[in-house]
């Protein structure tokens, strides 16, 4: 075997690392659950982590580079979505609307060449403005899960599919891409959200705006991406 001799052929020190990583558990969950609606528990992503860990613990080989911690963050935090895509707490009602606010935008945006606004994509779906806030408001916190696994790809796998990674890679330069096209106010609170981990709260004093609008300005930024990668994935439907 030589090379790949993997931690966990010592059970001892496999609980060992389990213990000595318990915290990192803790510290993804209060990140991960501080970008989540109230109505998440902590203690259940805690609870999915935790069993990430485990397996990270069971699955660790030591000669690949990555050390251990950067190894079970990945699949501790991989474990937390998974627990959140079960949990399904966003209604069907909210991805239908996020999925009619993607096409208004869709649309607008193809009869009139430039990024739409808000006004024009509410007139487009004939809702008061404040209607439309509050769809892409539901929409930002029904898209974290799947927006952030994503953009985190497969580099968890110990053994991967390479037609797989391949169709991830082009997603990922797909996004990179809707995310430059973005207006600059939506695209520094993605910089900010999901580059610099800040919470709404962090990225309103930044912007000088609340955190409700930090909320909106993310949602409608997730739904105009949604609208522009629907050619991407139709294109490689097809």
């Amino acid at each position: 075997m030589g090379a790949r001799a993997y931690v966990t052929e010592n059970p001892r020190e496999a609980d060992a690392l389990v213990a000595r990583h318990a915290e990192l558990v803790k510290r993804i969950a209060y990140h991960l659950v501080g970008r989540l609606p109230p109505s998440v528990e902590v203690d259940d992503l805690i609870q999915a982590g935790m069993l990430g860990l485990l397996e990270a613990a069971g699955n660790f080989v030591a000669d690949r580079g990555a050390s251990f911690e950067t190894y079970a963050g990945i699949r501790i935090r991989g474990a937390m979505l998974d627990a959140l895509r079960r949990l399904d707490w966003a209604p069907r009602s909210v991805h239908r609307r996020a999925r009619e606010v993607a096409e208004a935008v869709r649309v607008v945006e193809g009869e009139l060449g430039r990024e739409a606004r808000d006004a024009e994509i509410a007139a487009r779906m004939e809702l008061p403005i404040e209607e439309y806030h509050s769809i892409v408001q539901n929409a930002a916190w029904c898209q974290i899960a799947s927006l952030d696994d994503a953009t985190a790809g497969s580099a968890a796998d110990t053994e991967t599919d390479p037609f797989r990674d391949a169709a991830d890679e082009d997603f990922r330069r797909a996004l990179t891409a809707a995310v430059d096209g973005l207006p600059e106010r939506e695209k520094l609170v993605m910089s900010l959200y999901y580059d610099d981990e800040l919470n709404l709260k962090e990225i309103g004093a930044v912007l000088g705006v609340t955190e409700s609008r930090v909320c909106q300005l993310h949602g409608q930024a997730l739904v105009r991406l949604r609208a522009r990668l629907a050619g991407w994935r139709d294109a490689c439907a097809g």
